[in-house]
């Protein structure tokens, strides 16, 4: 069955998408940030620094961090991560709701297996 993906592109050149909110629901998983990033065979860095954009582009933070030390950091979504997290997967269920039948058509016009190759 076709797919819908909603991508939510903010002010600028932001964007809000359906990676960056599996990443906050695998660190609301997992408890880390790296941890999280591990689970989608991504790097630390680049987990990291979508985090820190994503608590940049909104006026309360998402992930609140601890830092490491002896008996290691950590990571959670704050209330308003996991607001923010819900109400992205609220759209997405009310948007293919509404394109349903839409997606069925497109669904059944396409080509099974892909293109055909000469």
């Amino acid at each position: 069955m076709a797919k819908l993906s909603i991508r939510i592109d903010l002010d600028g050149s932001g964007r809000l998408g359906p990676g960056k909110i599996a990443l906050l629901e695998r660190i609301a998983e997992h408890g880390s940030i790296s941890a999280a990033g591990r689970s989608m065979a991504m790097s630390y860095r680049r987990a990291w620094e979508l985090v820190a954009d994503l608590n940049a582009r909104f006026a309360s933070p998402l992930v609140a961090a601890q830092g490491g030390g002896r008996r290691g950091g950590g990571a959670t979504l704050t209330p308003f991560g996991h607001h923010l997290v819900a109400r992205y997967r609220l759209i997405e269920r009310e948007a293919e709701r509404a394109v349903r039948d839409h997606l069925a058509a497109v669904e059944s016009a396409a080509r099974p297996g892909g293109p055909v190759t000469p």
